[in-house]
């Protein structure tokens, strides 16, 4: 799937660029010059937007770079056809300079948007009830902090301050909470800070398809087992495919990652992490990816917390997930079976820094017993 994404972005670059640039060539020069002006003028053009996106690259990375050109085409294109149909209608040409002005103004009041979204972090509550409680449970549900895209441990560690602040009775981390980018001072800052968290009966973490990292140990100057290692050691429960039962009251289940189907013992399926467990008590399941659903409310869980989707992450690609089932949620709260799944858009983003159909958050549920 991420070759067809990535692909998908690197053609749509190109088609882009030289859409644009062809436009330019095409009808804001002089029209009688020959053809071996016009395609000079065309060279130059594709060599300005490049010069942009190299320098967009430096600033922010290269996927950014291509994200916000990719932006700035389409935004070209539906002026563009805007300005085609307008002119048809009035029967005049409409002037040519308004095409770039306002495809670089809407692109850039978009994307701005985009940043506010992804940087300015959001409380989600969702009120659930169930009769296996006798008192009320607070969840604070966190995922997708890739550690050094919108904030360093330092910032993490002020958000984790705010969550503090709720006196939750579990935090639970369903995954991503770093990335390959993320410096090793900073993933170990980071752990250190998930030890400060105040907690009634502590915090859970099950890893992401990033948290092991897809480069080497040597380039990322960390490992798997030391992220394990210093979780650990700073209060954190990592469940690995397994079920912990908590004051006697309810169970926190954490599943192994989809993407570790791969490894070598593979994963447990929902119905064998559940079996044996006392299903009279409330069971929290964590799953970094929404993927599994039907098979989860079948074991028997009551409430299960999904991350990985960033909630879609642009306009209009946000649905593509669901509609080409890689996801059985995007973002939010379904009741399926009985059973409650929550999907958070993330509390930082993987690489990208902007977020345009949703925005960062960290969820608080709270379950009311309704005997």
């Amino acid at each position: 799937m991420w070759f067809f994404i990535i692909g998908g972005v690197f053609v749509a670059f190109i088609a882009g660029l030289f859409y644009i640039s062809a436009r330019i060539a095409k009808h804001w020069f002089n029209k009688k010059q020959d053809g071996k002006k016009s395609r000079l003028v065309l060279v130059l053009c594709v060599g300005l937007f490049l010069a942009i996106a190299a320098l967009l690259a430096v600033l922010l990375n290269g996927t950014n770079a291509m994200i916000i050109m990719i932006h700035l085409y389409c935004f070209w294109l539906i002026c563009d056809l805007v300005r085609f149909l307008v002119s048809k209608i009035r029967g005049r040409e409409s002037k040519k300079y308004l095409v770039p002005l306002f495809a670089v103004v809407l692109c850039a009041v978009y994307l701005t948007y985009g940043w506010i979204s992804v940087h300015k972090v959001r409380r989600t509550d969702y009120n659930l009830s169930s009769a296996k409680l006798d008192e009320k449970l607070v969840v604070v549900h966190i995922a997708d902090s890739h550690i050094g895209v919108t904030f360093d441990a330092e910032g993490f560690a002020a958000h984790l301050d705010t969550i503090s602040q709720l006196n939750p009775d579990i935090v639970a981390i369903t995954g991503d909470f770093v990335d390959d980018s993320t410096p090793a001072g900073e993933l170990r800052e980071a752990c250190k800070a998930l030890g400060t968290l105040k907690t009634k009966y502590g915090v859970y973490f099950v890893w992401g398809n990033h948290d092991r990292g897809y480069s080497s140990e040597k380039s990322r100057g960390w490992s798997a087992a030391e992220l394990k290692k210093l979780l650990t050691e700073n209060g954190v429960h990592v469940l690995e495919d397994e079920a912990m039962l908590v004051n006697d009251t309810f169970y926190v289940v954490g599943r192994l990652d989809r993407s570790d189907e791969q490894r070598a013992n593979g994963r447990k399926s929902a119905s064998e992490l559940l079996s044996g467990l006392d299903l009279n008590r409330y069971v929290i399941m964590l799953d970094h990816q929404p993927h599994d659903f039907d098979a989860e409310a079948d074991a028997g869980a009551d409430l299960v917390l999904c991350g990985h989707t960033h909630g879609g992450q642009f306009i209009p690609i946000r649905y593509v997930g669901e509609l080409t089932g890689e996801h059985d949620l995007r973002y939010g709260l379904e009741r399926r079976k009985g059973t409650d799944f929550v999907v958070t858009s993330g509390i930082s983003n993987w690489a990208l820094r902007f977020k345009t159909g949703c925005f960062s958050e960290y969820v608080v549920i709270t379950v009311e017993p309704s005997k």
